[in-house]
């Protein structure tokens, strides 16, 4: 499509698309200022995103109305974006398809997760008319991300306190770090999904004579340890108690080796772990970013997904550069079998059944209460894109969601980096061939004192406190604004259990 920037009579220039004009022939600026001003938005908006403003003249509209909020431009063209004509100056980040980052990671970088109820969405309707199809998938886009962080907002208002405190608690637990050197050996990541049974077979197999690393959410590891496969990496993210189910009965197995396990640092973990090496994970938020560090810890900085399947994802691409293989992520259930078997949270069906309340109407009424949550409808889009996003690295092996079916195959292709795979090598323990390191952490006594006075140190001055206001204001106060420096100060006191002095 071509764009042409042409001059109007009144001095201000416009931009034809095609046969359409993007702005005023006439008056560019007036007609910008009088649409922001017709538009009703709701109280509490902080964030506004302006889906392709052209020349700019609702940007600058809208920074006169809202000096303080922040203003994110998402162009549909790169033509935008030229010297010459770009007019973006006004806005607090710009992106467009040629910026050299996904849409994903834009707006992953400049719109908290936390902040998903203060986001409006401005549209710019010449545009949409002038560019059609392409607008309207970006548009797709932005509105799937926000959905995604509102859920993730709504799970943190429930959850927040809990995830500080088991933060401190893990911290604690922490005696052997554990850290992964980039390989390039391919990773099949399971989930728990009802599938996943008929891919067992095929991990089975292809374990016995291949180097593959199987990175396991740890709901899915009670199917594989009944089928005799071990995981080589066990991921829980789960800030809630019921996750314990699933590392207990990892626990309980008796494997041929020492489980080793992948865990963000808010989650909720067994005292088990403190035997067990296992990778901190940090959300990337400067909290536990402080936490981490002021222990001297190795650990993976990924994004806060809300579901651990997609956190499975971004440590796979973390761990190895080579293929990356997905099963056991059906995103639904078939009939009423929500995962597949055995799973952990059976056991609670089957010690709660009685004659008025059989295990069968149990795992029905649980079945419905999964759909209608739309859990599932939320991270289809998303996994659909990271699809999308990686054709030559990532692969559906099975029967998954069928999202996936493009790119499904039945079989594991070999590693297609450096290293060359021998007849030895691909018969080797793949844990053995996988540059890992275990890190012995001093035993010192004071580290909740080390962690906390990090915290507090950090709510003493300039841009950080502001940071960590945002960030643990709405974990350990949902609902609450503004939330002041001492009362978080009180809450970290609090959980920690450290005297004032």
């Amino acid at each position: 499509m071509l764009e042409r920037l042409v001059s109007t009579g009144s001095g201000f220039p416009t931009v034809h698309v095609g046969d359409l004009t993007l702005h005023s022939r006439y008056n560019p600026p007036l007609e910008a200022e009088k649409y922001i001003n017709s538009l009703n938005f709701r109280e509490g908006v902080r964030f506004f995103i302006l889906l392709e403003p052209g020349l700019g003249y609702t940007t600058q509209a809208l920074r006169k109305k809202f000096p303080h909020t922040v203003i994110l431009n998402i162009h549909v063209s790169d033509f935008f974006l030229r010297p010459e004509i770009s007019s973006d100056s006004v806005a607090d980040g710009v992106w467009s398809p040629g910026s050299g980052e996904t849409l994903l990671h834009f707006l992953e970088n400049h719109l908290p997760d936390t902040e998903a109820a203060a986001v409006a969405i401005v549209e710019w309707r010449p545009a949409q008319a002038a560019f059609g199809e392409v607008y309207l998938k970006i548009f797709a886009e932005i509105v799937e991300y926000i959905k995604r962080a509102d859920a993730n907002k709504r799970t943190m208002d429930n959850f927040g306190k809990r995830w500080f405190k088991n933060a401190f608690k893990n911290i604690r637990l922490l005696k052997k770090s554990l850290r992964y050197h980039p390989f390039f050996s391919p990773i099949v990541i399971t989930g728990a999904g009802p599938s996943l049974e008929e891919t067992i077979p095929i991990l089975t197999e292809q374990k016995k004579y291949s180097s593959i690393f199987i990175l396991a959410v740890s709901s899915s590891v009670p199917a594989l340890l009944s089928a005799g496969l071990q995981p080589d990496l066990i991921l829980t993210t789960d800030g809630g108690n019921w996750a314990l189910l699933h590392l207990y009965e990892t626990l309980r197995s008796k494997q041929k080796k020492a489980p080793a396990f992948a865990a963000a640092i808010t989650a909720a973990l067994p005292s088990q772990f403190a035997e067990l090496p296992w990778l901190p994970i940090s959300d990337g938020s400067l909290w536990q970013n402080l936490m981490l560090h002021s222990r001297g810890l190795p650990f993976a900085a990924l994004p806060q997904r809300g579901t651990v399947t997609a956190t499975a994802l971004d440590l796979a691409f973390k761990l190895s550069q080579g293929p990356v293989y997905i099963t056991g992520i059906d995103l639904g259930h078939r009939d009423i079998k929500t995962h597949a078997r055995p799973y952990s949270f059976d056991r609670l069906l089957m010690g709660r059944e009685s004659r008025f309340n059989p295990a069968y109407s149990q795992a029905f009424m649980r079945a419905s209460s999964i759909t209608a949550s739309g859990s599932h409808g939320i991270y289809t889009q998303w996994f659909a894109r990271q699809m999308a996003a990686y054709p030559d690295r990532l692969f559906s092996l099975g029967n998954n969601s069928s999202v996936f079916t493009e790119r499904t195959t039945g079989i594991l292709h070999p590693a297609t980096g450096p290293v060359k795979e021998t007849a030895a090598t691909c018969n080797a323990d793949v844990s053995r061939r996988i540059p890992r390191e275990e890190t012995v952490i001093p035993n010192e006594k004071s580290s909740t004192e080390t962690v906390s006075a990090a915290l507090l140190r950090a709510l003493e001055s300039g841009k950080t406190r502001e940071i960590l206001l945002q960030e643990l204001g709405p974990l350990l106060f949902p609902g609450s604004s503004p939330v002041s420096a001492e009362a978080v100060r009180e809450e970290i006191y609090t959980v920690c259990g450290v005297d004032h002095g």
